[in-house]
Order: C-alpha cells, then structure tokens, then sequence
C-alpha cells in the first residue's frame, strides 16, 4: 500500500496508486505535458470528462502566487536588491517552473475532484 503523499509526489494513480498519470519524465522538457488517457494497471480514466483539468488553473495560479510571496520576502528579508531583481527573479522562476507547476496542478486537481476513490 503506498503512502498518499508519496503516490502524489511521484505522479500516481489516484486509485491503485501505482500506475503512472504522465507518460514521460518530468525532465524530457519537450514531453511533460504527455498524460496517459488512463492507468496502466487499474484502467481508471484520468480524463473524467471533457475539458476537466481547467480547473487545475487556479491550483497553478495558487503555486505561482505562493511563489511570488515567499520568493519576494526572501529577496527582501536577506538582500534587500533593486525592485528589478525582484521582477527578473519572480519571472525567471515562474518560467523555469512551469513544467513543475503544470504537473503537480493537474495531479493534486484530478486526486481532490477526479472522483477517483482508493481501490484496495
């Protein structure tokens, strides 16, 4: 049986929790978009209906903004730099972490309201 939080961390199946949701590694940076359509093992769909993961929007923009916020009060608290780094750091940030932010979204956004339920 695997441990919630582990089976989010690496990508898992919301109900068996062993098949994988996305098809490529995180780091093949041209593919990690791909999803499987459904599990490997257990067949449930990772698609439930219809232009679903729409919503994982606003858990990627909850990401971005969490991000700004706790990168802005570290820049501040310790360095204290110019308002251009500021900009340059949130952006660069944001940009360096799509892939990341995409992924996890979709993944925390189809385990809340996928209505996939632990099979065991």
């Amino acid at each position: 049986m695997r441990n919630l939080f582990r089976a989010i961390g690496q990508g898992k199946c919301p109900r068996c929790r062993e098949g994988r949701i996305f098809k490529y590694s995180l780091f093949q940076i041209t593919r990690f978009s791909v999803m499987n359509r459904s599990c490997e093992k257990c067949e449930a769909s990772f698609e439930p209906e219809p232009g679903f993961y729409f919503g994982a929007l606003y858990v990627s923009y909850a990401f971005t903004v969490g991000l700004f916020f706790v990168e802005s009060a570290l820049l501040y608290y310790f360095f204290d730099p110019p308002d251009w780094v500021y900009i340059v750091s949130v952006v660069g940030s944001s940009i360096l972490l799509i892939p990341v932010s995409f992924r996890y979204s979709r993944i925390l956004f189809l385990y809340f309201f996928g209505g996939l339920k632990r099979k065991d």
